[in-house]
């Protein structure tokens, strides 16, 4: 196969499977000798901050001199960008060659028992080849879906984190914060310490029960490690890390708002505990590798004048979080949304909590089969005015003109719209 054919295939793959389970990952590893177990992996699940927090702990690690694989999704510029080794996303060629690979044992499975694997799945076995043969000094692991039966969970990590709990794909993980609280919390294996940033008391007694059943050490954050934010400036957000004896210098996340600084105090704590398991590690490349870190379409300026802002806040968290960054960063200023969803995301809630903020709302669509059409998010939107432009690129070209140059735009809400924006912009 080459690249295009590589791609095509991975993506006619199911995306989800009627029976969970890990059976069709174990036997394709199997076949394949077992490239998971020839990893040092890190293990991140969580609602939102994910990806973040890999970033964070990607470049501090980086900064020790360290090789570093990272498994993550979804992409935002291009597919590769889902398995990267030191931020440098796999090559089409060595991309192709893993499909070849991996694409018999797929088809060996179609008719079986335990049936044909999903797309994630199938990307995952990839990864897991790709990194092994790279021999990687670590690999940051993220889930895609939940926790328990994710594909990913086949790994034994040396480290598990779970950043936070928020209800999203609840029809997939359950609608409490119990419910979706188990799923996270079953990356938590026998006697491997685990970090968290979740707050919400009924999902950290779940998490704190399958701790304690695995006799895994638990790490809970402004409890056993501690950050305090100094100040939001145009460079991002200034905080000190605590752990234990170690109190950090003053140092400075790019990514802005308060709940990166719970992502970066994550990674921090990570590489605390990895000092502990005897890997050598300098403190005073703390602040360069939590200063160098970038993440795409996390409260991204993709433009100075007039400020136009990237954020994909797909749920109620991230938008929650989104509106309080605007607030941080962005206070008195005049605010212009532009917004498209998925049908199965609570659009109308999500618009609301951006309401205080936002001074005009402009609603649209894009190429994708599961999108809400334009006029009836529109329907949904309580802000006041909202226009409807069912073409996206059109309704950034309409707001650009309305703006001075201190207004600033705001684009929001499907990653995957997130994504085709950007590349209208690059």
């Amino acid at each position: 196969m080459n690249y295009t054919e590589a791609i095509d295939w991975i993506h006619s793959r199911e995306k989800f499977k009627i029976k969970p389970g890990l059976k069709r990952m174990q036997w394709m590893l199997e076949q394949l000798g077992h490239p998971e177990k020839k990893l040092r992996a890190i293990h991140v699940a969580g609602t939102n901050g994910k990806g973040s927090t890999v970033s964070f702990l990607r470049n501090l690690l980086q900064k020790q001199g360290y090789s570093i694989g990272t498994f993550t999704s979804p992409y935002i510029v291009k597919f590769n960008e889902r398995m990267s080794i030191d931020g440098e996303a796999i090559a089409d060629y060595e991309l192709a060659m893993l499909a070849d690979k991996v694409k018999p044992l797929v088809e060996k499975l179609r008719g079986s028992e335990i049936g044909e694997p999903t797309e994630f799945e199938t990307i995952t076995v990839m990864a897991f080849l790709y990194f092994a043969d790279k021999a990687v000094d670590f690999t940051i692991v993220e889930t895609g879906l939940g926790g328990r039966y994710d594909s990913t969970n086949v790994i034994t990590p040396i480290l598990s984190i779970i950043t936070n709990i928020g209800k999203d794909h609840m029809s997939i993980l359950g609608n409490t914060y119990e419910k979706i609280a188990f799923e996270k919390a079953g990356i938590i294996k026998p006697e491997v310490p685990v970090l968290t940033a979740v707050t919400q008391a009924e999902a950290l007694s779940v998490i704190k029960k399958e701790a304690e059943q695995n006799n895994s050490l638990l790490f809970l954050y402004q409890k056993h490690f501690k950050s305090e934010h100094i100040a939001s400036t145009h460079r991002g957000e200034e905080f000190k890390f605590q752990m234990a004896d170690y109190v950090s210098p003053s140092m400075t996340s790019p990514l802005k708002g308060l709940h990166q600084v719970n992502n970066a105090s994550l990674a921090l704590a990570a590489a605390e505990l990895l000092i502990d398991q005897g890997f050598l590690i300098q403190r005073t490349f703390y602040p360069e590798g939590i200063g160098s870190t970038f993440w795409p379409a996390r409260f991204e300026t993709i433009k100075r004048e007039p400020v136009v802002i990237i954020d994909g806040a797909h749920n109620e968290e991230g938008t929650e979080a989104l509106a309080n960054t605007l607030k941080q960063h962005y206070n008195g200023r005049t605010i212009y949304l532009l917004y498209a969803a998925l049908a199965d995301k609570p659009a109308g809630k999500m618009l609301n909590q951006l309401k205080p903020v936002v001074k005009e709302a402009w609603v649209t669509q894009f190429d994708f089969p599961r999108v809400l059409p334009a006029k009836e998010l529109g329907d949904q939107s309580p802000i006041e005015p909202t226009y409807v432009e069912s073409n996206c690129q059109a309704a950034v070209e309409r707001i650009l003109k309305k703006m001075s140059k201190e207004d600033v735009l705001v684009i929001s809400g499907s990653l995957y719209f997130i994504s085709e924006i950007r590349k209208n912009f690059e």
